[in-house]
Order: structure tokens, then sequence, then C-alpha cells
């Protein structure tokens, strides 16, 4: 297994990483992606090595794998990412699972992942939280709020704000409430619920819609965009522009030495650590990834291990039914690798993602990553 544990910063390494057989070097291998990347490949290879991108097949692998990576996005941009049914795997913490599957279908116009996307939006599933405005629990709800709609969730005669069953049940309960309130509201009806649980009912009804706030309007495109990273796609997920430029930086980078904590800036040698190589990698392509790699996860749908394309993010964790577990991060090259800073006293390399720690994949998307939550509120 990754042996690499994610705290706070980065990777911190628990023992020595487990030995790694060399990426293949020879020319079959080499073909093998050629013909999986589908018609029009020699064109775009002859484009990269005309370009120096690629040199020989054996220094040139990962480079070879960026032309499958263009060829697929060229091919498959225009499909679609398939209908969401149900929670994606461990996308929520375990411990709150069954609470979001079963109160996420309190009514029809919620569903389990739009429900755990609003709940991380506004607590990062801490059920402790207090905002600067005393918004309390995992629902964020004011006490004037609570009084008013709060619901027992685990039959325990109490409605507690910092009781998950309760906090969970009662964002559920409020969101079906105010969908019937804003429900004869020009729009959609999700967009104009969410808005309504941000920004209260009034302003919906004013405002024929959602209201012209700026963070109601963040609020209700982050959860919309995060209810993606909560569901298990149906079908192939489309691929994503920047892959192959992450993918490209990520090459750079090898023979880089790991620094726990590393983000490669001159300060820290240019150093990384798993997630630090990650982020370096998107945010050279524009996109804008959390530093740590549990959060990354959030950061797109997640495709099936049989889906897996060049440029998805991998993760590994100590709990494979937990995203909140997630010790490691790579980024994935195709052929059953990944380019990745594993561990101190290793440099950034090619490792197998096979393993079993392997946890799920997330495909980026600029959306994705830009609706992830920046300033979570702190516990009480």
């Amino acid at each position: 297994m990754h042996l690499d544990a994610e705290s706070g910063g980065g990777c911190v390494t628990t023992t020595s990483g487990r030995p790694r057989p060399p990426p293949p070097e020879h020319a079959s291998a080499c073909l093998h992606l050629l013909r999986a990347a589908g018609e029009g490949c020699l064109t775009v290879r002859k484009a990269w090595l005309v370009g120096g991108a690629v040199g020989g097949c054996g220094a040139g692998f990962v480079g070879l794998l960026l032309v499958g990576t263009f060829v697929a996005a060229s091919g498959l941009a225009g499909g679609a990412a398939g209908a969401a049914v149900g929670l994606a795997a461990g996308a929520v913490p375990a411990q709150y699972t069954s609470l979001v599957q079963r109160f996420g279908h309190t009514c029809s116009a919620i569903s389990a992942p739009l429900l755990a996307a609003q709940l991380y939006q506004e607590s990062g599933w801490n059920p402790r939280a207090r905002s600067a405005a005393n918004a309390y629990g995992m629902g964020q709800f004011l006490p004037s709020t609570w009084a008013a709609h709060a619901v027992d969730g685990d039959g325990d005669g109490k409605r507690d704000i910092f009781d998950p069953a309760d906090a969970i049940a009662s964002a559920a309960a409020y969101d079906c409430e105010l969908a019937k309130y804003v429900r004869h509201v020009p729009g959609d009806r999700t967009a104009n619920m969410l808005a309504a649980y941000n920004a209260g009912t009034y302003a919906v009804l004013q405002h024929r819609g959602v209201p012209p706030y700026k963070e109601t309007r963040n609020y209700v495109k982050s959860i919309t965009t995060l209810a993606k990273s909560f569901s298990k796609p149906v079908g192939r997920v489309a691929p994503t522009a920047q892959a192959a430029g992450a993918i490209n930086f990520a090459q750079g980078k090898i023979g880089t030495p790991y620094l726990w904590g590393g983000s490669g800036t001159a300060a820290q040698g240019g150093r990384f650590d798993c997630s630090g190589l990650t982020q370096a990698a998107y945010r050279a392509v524009g996109v804008e990834l959390p530093r740590v790699a549990n959060d990354q996860y959030n950061a797109g749908p997640h495709p099936a291990r049989s889906e897996l394309r060049p440029g998805d993010l991998v993760f590994f964790s100590t709990d494979l039914s937990n995203s909140r577990a997630i010790h490691h991060v790579g980024i994935y090259v195709g052929n059953g690798k990944m380019i990745d800073a594993p561990h101190t006293g290793a440099k950034v390399r090619l490792d197998d993602v096979d393993s079993p720690d392997y946890f799920g994949a997330t495909r980026v998307t600029q959306d994705g990553a830009a609706s992830l939550p920046t300033d979570l509120p702190a516990s009480v």
C-alpha cells in the first residue's frame, strides 16, 4: 500500500514506500497507447514530434500518453457526462453516508448528492461549526431558524443543532419547505430553493428568481457544481481540456526531490509533496485546486477505475469508505501509471496506480475546482 499520510499541508512519510517497477521502455507499449488513442493519433503525434515535446519511445513515454489525452479530448469533448444517481462511493464521510442517503430523499426537490454538496459547502462536515454570523452546526442554521424548522433526525426526543443526525435531517426538511414556497417562481427550481436557503424566501420572491447578490449566486453555482462531485456517474465522464497541460507540467518535474509540505516555490528549492505537485500542475493550466489531497478529491466528477483517462487525479486512502482519510494523490498518465511525489527520500516519478489502498479518481474541472469552499466556519 502507499504509506504516505496526508496531514495538514501535505504528505508525510510514515514508513518507506514499496519498490516500484520501472516504466515500460519498449516500442510495443508505446504503440499500444497510440492504438488505444484512436484515429488521428499519428497526426497529433507528428505535431508533438515537430514541436520537440517527445523524444524516443522510452524517453517520451509520458509524451506519447499525452497524445492519447489530446485525441480523447478532441473525440469526446462533446459527449454527455451522464446522469447521476446516488452518492459517489466514499465521497461523504462514512459516519454521515447513511444519513445523507436517507434524508436526501425527503422530497423530490432534493437528492443525496445535492444535500451532500450543500452540507460540505456550509460546514465542511464539521458538526461543531460556528460562523461569524452566529450560524451553527453542519447545516449552519441561525438559532431563530433552527427554533422554527428543526427536525429530530435520530428520534432521541431532542433537536440538537450540533447533532449531525438532527442537522442533516433539518437541512433536508428546510430545503423541501423552501422549495414549496418558491415553486411558482420562474427559473430553475433547484437554484431558487438554494437561493432561498442562503438569502431568504422573500429575496427570491421579490426578484422572481435567484437574487442579484454575489454571495447568493456563488452559493447556488458552487452547490450545483459540487453535487456532480458527490454523484455516482452513470456512463462516460467527459474529459477535461486541461489534462494534457497538467501532465506536461508534472512530466517536467520528474526527478525533483520530495519535500513534505512542498509547493514548488523557489524558497523550497522547487520541491513538492504529493498534493503540492497536483496543485501546481493544474495551476499551470489555470485551474486552482485546494492544497490538501482529500479536498482535491471534490474538484470534479469521479470516473470508474475502468474509465480512467490521462489527467485524472488518482487517490489513495487508509479507509476505502471515507474520502476524508485520503493520504496520497497522483496524476494518471495512462497504461496503469501515474506521476506522483511519493515520500521523503524519493523523487517525483512514474508509479503504478494499482494498489490495495486505491480509493478512486477525480476528473478535474474548472467549475468543480472553483466551487470548493475556501472559508469554512471554525468550530465552537
